[in-house]
């Protein structure tokens, strides 16, 4: 009887090299920033002892939208910056979230990137495609272990974390 695998954590597969961006940037900033940094959204951070704590997120859609009301509308008052368009209390995982926990949130979410946070610090980020990778790898890892059984596992965590977010 084979010994049943470790379900992979975020701190198992995530980004732990972020690109971040700042409160006070404006939109031309954060819109040349993520452009630049061939990125379609950042975690907006405040920098402390060489610490990030996250306060939200910024994507290229909340830049869009910005920006098009902007030259739509004309000039908003007051000027745009992360912190007028960004979206405040990110959804977060936590470092030992549970591969299927997090695929369960990315599903019912339907996000492209989550906060990976303890304390408040961002420790670093994971994407779909990083889930789908680990996803991939942890499948073909049980399909050469299995000898044709099922195994049967506690759903209750991923099932929770479906309609239970920490949003600390």
């Amino acid at each position: 009887m084979n010994e049943q695998q470790k379900t992979p954590c975020a701190e198992d597969f995530m980004n732990r090299h972020v690109e971040v961006v700042t409160q006070e940037m404006t939109l031309t900033e954060v819109i040349r920033f993520l452009l630049k940094h061939k990125i379609s959204n950042a975690p907006v951070v405040n920098k402390q002892d060489q610490k990030h704590t996250l306060i939200g997120f910024v994507s290229e859609r909340d830049c869009l939208d910005a920006l098009s009301n902007e030259m739509f509308f004309g000039n908003p008052s007051p000027k745009q910056t992360v912190r007028t368009i960004m979206s405040s209390h990110p959804i977060c995982i936590s470092p030992d979230t549970e591969l299927f926990s997090i695929v369960s949130i990315f599903i019912n979410h339907h996000l492209r990137h989550l906060p990976v946070v303890e304390d408040g610090i961002l420790l670093g980020i994971v994407s779909r495609r990083e889930i789908l990778a680990a996803m991939e790898t942890y499948y073909d890892h049980s399909l050469h272990n299995q000898e044709h059984e099922r195994q049967l596992r506690d759903t209750s965590q991923p099932m929770n974390l479906r309609f239970t977010i920490d949003r600390s």
